[in-house]
């Protein structure tokens, strides 16, 4: 089955990456009026999801995560129709230069051709990454998790109506329907068939994807995502930014799940941080001297420190330096999203260089770690490796390059 799919992907890449702007802004728009016009069905399978998900025990956290509103599903349709207005990444000229032979080179954006996506209890991600694979010429195979199968297969169906409409091939996109683990594996494993994949999940579907693929991966990243209160921080900015990373959205990757605070300011700094997540019921795992400064935390083990809850929990520790924050970071963290607060700013540029990685931060919240808050428009996701792509994964990373030489006649 999965060969079929990865057959049909590849011939559609072949028309969809050698389509113009506006034939893929055509069938962006289609596609996103049919989301809409169609955003009844897609409630309806998503209630089938929310019901089988309350019955098998999700947490409030993954259901939020999981739960489609008309709100949402307009909020992805506009996302659809704003990528129309990005620029094409096709064609972009990297590079133009002659060489002392006449040999003219260009070296020029191409789309990657079949991009397979794994990802978990997530529906929005199915629109998401169809639009951004659509726009840079790609074609999609998204592979969803079980949970979120009666939502993937209506958004899916849908896009396809808007693709059938616009005369590209319905096969641009297409959906796994069977979520067991043995189909994961073979998509990891088509190899002549999919071009790259892109595992979009927690720390356990990512490490499955990177450790069990024989097709190349962008290997987005689990956030484990630290926040380091220093000695010249501003305390209330402090209590601000960590309330705003950890509450506002806590199932998302780029949700702050452990704040480091100085041991200078902690019995002045962890009484205002803690008041404010306390009175949003969240959960503190702290060290010996944070149970000692704030009586309602409860006490970390050692599986606290680098760990993404994605819930309403949020390990503490109070360290002696800048140099102990950034070692624990650069122990403990996943390379995703790592932020400074502090009015001293040779410390917060030490940090952000000691600091590895995607995205380091002074005096603002993780949270923006977003392809549409970095102004590229919507994302596939945080790309948390080195090479090829890191941090955001717009549409300028989902192509690769090839040379276009031209001659006079020349020989070697």
């Amino acid at each position: 089955m999965l060969t079929e799919l990865g057959k049909k992907a590849k011939i559609a890449s072949r028309t969809l990456g050698c389509a113009d702007t506006e034939t893929k802004n055509r069938a962006l728009m289609l596609i996103a009026d049919s989301l809409e016009e169609n955003a009844e069905r897609i409630l309806a399978a998503n209630a089938v999801d929310m019901e089988n998900g309350r019955k098998n025990g999700m947490s409030k956290a993954l259901l939020d995560r999981l739960a489609l509103t008309r709100e949402r599903i307009a909020g992805f349709a506009g996302g659809m129709r704003d990528v129309t207005g990005l620029p094409d990444p096709v064609g972009r000229v990297l590079d133009d230069f002659t060489r002392p032979n006449g040999l003219h080179i260009m070296k020029v954006a191409v789309p990657l051709g079949v991009i397979g996506i794994i990802f978990e209890a997530r529906p929005n991600v199915t629109a998401d990454a169809a639009a951004l694979c659509l726009k840079s010429g790609n074609a999609v195979i998204l592979r969803g998790g079980s949970d979120a199968i009666n939502s993937n297969t209506a958004i899916c169906d849908v896009m396809r109506e808007g693709l059938k409409r616009s005369g590209l091939p319905e096969d641009c996109v297409q959906l796994v329907q069977d979520t067991t683990r043995e189909s994961a594996n073979a998509l990891m494993r088509l190899n002549g068939y999919v071009d790259v994949i892109i595992p979009r999940g927690g720390a356990g579907l990512i490490r499955a994807v990177v450790e069990n693929a024989t097709v190349p991966v962008i290997e987005t990243g689990a956030g484990t995502c630290h926040i380091y209160v220093d000695r010249d921080a501003d305390i209330d900015m402090a209590a601000d930014i960590i309330d705003n990373a950890k509450t506002s959205r806590p199932s998302v990757c780029n949700a702050a799940e452990c704040m480091l605070i100085h041991r200078d300011i902690a019995d002045k700094a962890l009484p205002v941080i803690c008041h404010r997540l306390l009175d949003k019921n969240v959960e503190i795992r702290g060290d010996r001297e944070v149970m000692e400064l704030i009586s309602q935390a409860k006490e970390a083990g050692n599986e606290d420190w680098g760990r993404e809850y994605n819930d309403y929990i949020i390990a503490a520790k109070v360290v002696g330096s800048l140099d102990e924050a950034v070692d624990h970071i650069n122990t403990y963290g996943t390379g995703h999203s790592e932020c400074i607060v502090t009015e001293n700013a040779s410390a917060a540029e030490e940090f952000m260089a000691k600091v590895d990685a995607a995205a380091v931060y002074h005096n603002a919240s993780t949270r923006f770690t977003d392809g549409g808050e970095f102004g590229m428009g919507a994302e596939i996701g945080i790309s948390t490796q080195k090479i090829h792509a890191r941090g955001p994964l717009g549409l300028n990373e989902l192509t690769s390059m090839k040379y276009k030489i031209y001659g006079g006649g020349q020989v070697r």
